[in-house]
């Protein structure tokens, strides 16, 4: 028995380690994926902001609305529900890098919330996400249903980065610090964000800190950073950076992002002030009756791109990562059904594929062979 519980304890002791090396490598670059904390001018900018108060960014008008379902309900989908978050096969993927179009509007989506947009001669890229993992260690957390179907180094010249908010499906430090280095682009980012992509070696002359109602140029575009309803935060604390939904208004052409959040009564004004739109990007997915204020359902994109006053519709926030407990493919035809009841244009391209928002191909759904 002596000679058994040594033998035993030396195997524990084995394990042990195994299981705090792994811990060791998880945590591996957390410190740096965090960001950075906003001092200086940048922190004066955000204290000075309408929106900051009690040393966070707050919604208008909104009292944090959680869902009624119970722990165990909880604890229940999460056991039974993530299995349907995935594709039931290989998500089909275009690679077709091409230089950036002198006129018109076209549109890349790369999966998640990450798509090119090309407008009347100027190119922009929206919360590009290229790592493996959305999270803060690249050995766990949410990883990659889909690889990403163009590499960094293949796409064409970048001349704006915008980014919603801070969460790590939108704003991915390996990212970020590879577009700094081998592209000239101006980085546009919510208040208080810079500070994030300052830590990261992105030089202060490149970044723009916008509050909402805020805008800037870039080339012919002008960049205009709008109200959302949602949170930010990387880390244990929430709400010290801003987040937005963003304008693109060329000479001839303009797109509207609604970034992340919940629906609410803003983006009517936003389609007054900014609209019509050509193109809306809208997010559709990792919704759930437990943050019903901080994520769209389907439905409520829908009625996004009718109150911006859009033209063809776009549906992002699914596909690549499982962040809900709605099975994969929900999103978009939950989205089809309520845009064909009003009547509005929806084009699903597949990830990688570029499309000629005057001229998109006819609706092609190749998720449902994937689907659940």
């Amino acid at each position: 028995m002596r000679i058994f519980t040594s033998w035993g304890a030396r195997a524990l002791g084995v394990a042990g380690l195994g299981v705090a090396a792994g811990l060791v490598s998880a945590a591996r670059g957390i410190p740096s994926a965090m960001g950075g904390r906003a001092t200086g001018e940048r922190r004066a900018r955000m204290e000075a902001s309408p929106h900051f108060r009690d040393g966070k960014f707050h919604n208008e008008d909104l009292v944090w609305e959680p869902g009624t379902r119970s722990l165990a309900e909880t604890a229940g989908k999460m056991i039974s529900g993530r299995a349907d978050g995935v594709p039931g096969g290989s998500v089909p993927l275009v690679s077709q890098p091409s230089p950036v179009a002198l006129d018109g509007l076209h549109v890349t989506w790369f999966g998640h919330s990450s798509a090119l947009l090309e407008v009347d001669g100027v190119s922009v890229l929206l919360d590009p996400v290229w790592s493996d993992r959305v999270s803060p260690s690249q050995q766990v957390g949410p990883k990659r249903l889909h690889a990403s179907p163009v590499e960094l180094e293949d796409l064409p010249r970048i001349d704006a980065v915008v980014i919603s908010h801070d969460h790590y499906d939108h704003l991915d430090e390996g990212s970020i610090r590879w577009l700094a280095e081998h592209t000239d682009c101006q980085f546009l980012v919510p208040l208080g964000v810079g500070a994030h992509l300052a830590a990261w070696d992105v030089p202060e002359r490149r970044i723009e800190d916008l509050d909402w109602d805020e805008d800037t140029k870039v080339g012919d575009l002008h960049i205009t950073a709008t109200q959302a309803q949602h949170f930010s935060g990387r880390g244990f604390s929430r709400d010290g950076t801003q987040w937005a939904s963003w304008v693109i208004a060329g000479p001839e052409h303009r797109v509207f992002y609604s970034g992340d959040g919940g629906y609410f009564a803003g983006f009517s004004l936003i389609g007054e002030r900014h609209g019509p739109f050509d193109l809306t990007l809208v997010q559709v997915g990792a919704y759930d009756s437990a943050w019903p204020t901080i994520h769209m359902r389907p439905e409520q994109g829908v009625a996004t791109h009718l109150d911006v006053r859009g033209g063809l519709l776009l549906p992002v926030h699914w596909a690549t990562f499982n962040l809900a407990f709605h099975p994969w493919a929900e999103p978009v035809e939950r989205l089809l059904v309520e845009a064909e009841r009003h009547e509005v244009p929806v084009v699903v391209p597949r990830p990688g594929q570029r499309i000629d928002v005057s001229d998109p191909p006819p609706l092609d759904p190749w998720w449902r062979d994937l689907a659940h």
